[in-house]
This record gives C-alpha cells, sequence and structure tokens, in this order.
C-alpha cells in the first residue's frame, strides 16, 4: 500500500503486490542491460622478461583492452632484483609503448612493496 502523508484526511491505494514486484524486478533488469561491466585483467612479469616474451604478453593485454577490460600490468621483484627498481620501471613503460596502440596510462607505475604496478584502460 502507497500512502499519502500530506492528504488530509490519509489516503491509501490498494494494489496487487505480486504485480508490483514484477514491474520493479522488470525494471532492475532492463537497467542492468545497459550496463558495461569493466573487468581488470592482471598481467605478471619480472624486471628480466625476454623481449619475446614481453610480447606475447603485450599480444594478451591487446586482446583485453580491445574487448574493453582495463589491464592491471605487475612487475615482480625477488631477492636482489630489489635493488634494480630501474628495470621494473623500462620494462613496464616498454609494455605501455607495445600497447599504445590499444590503450593509454590510467596510473603511471607505482610501487607497493617487491610489486611495481601500473594500470592500461582501453582507448576510447
Amino acid at each position: 500500500m502507497n500512502v499519502s502523508p500530506t492528504a488530509e484526511p490519509p489516503v491509501c491505494r490498494i494494489m496487487n503486490y505480486g504485480k508490483y514486484k514484477y514491474a520493479q524486478a522488470k525494471k532492475e533488469k532492463e537497467s542492468k542491460k545497459k550496463q558495461k561491466v569493466i573487468n581488470i585483467k592482471e598481467i605478471r612479469m619480472t624486471p628480466n622478461i625476454e623481449e619475446h616474451d614481453l610480447a606475447v604478453k603485450a599480444k594478451n593485454a591487446s586482446k583485453f583492452l580491445e574487448d574493453g577490460d582495463r589491464v592491471k600490468v605487475v612487475v615482480r621483484f625477488r631477492g636482489r632484483e630489489l635493488g634494480h627498481m630501474d628495470a621494473g620501471r623500462v620494462v613496464l613503460m616498454q609494455f605501455a609503448e607495445m600497447t599504445s596502440e590499444y590503450s593509454t596510462i590510467d596510473k603511471l607505475p607505482i610501487v607497493e612493496g617487491k610489486n611495481m604496478t601500473m594500470f592500461l584502460a582501453p582507448k576510447k
């Protein structure tokens, strides 16, 4: 029942609750159809990755970006690699350059513990 709080005397409308719930569900389903779900795909690598392996990962990232997903690129450092963070940044920027046809850099490379991450967003 809907009640009009400002009316004098108070007025209510009797309605079919099942029909009301059905209409609400239909509206909700219709609004979900228009939404685009954006997933975040993650690609992991090390700072001493080979050129061909990097190209393969860039190709996979390009597929994700074409589908409209964001890509999180992570370079993982282990042991002595932690002393060479600049090598990881070079790898990430090279990766961004390889996928520049399909992406723009959303977040520049940042260090979080033993990982360096960068986000790529699909071009509009």
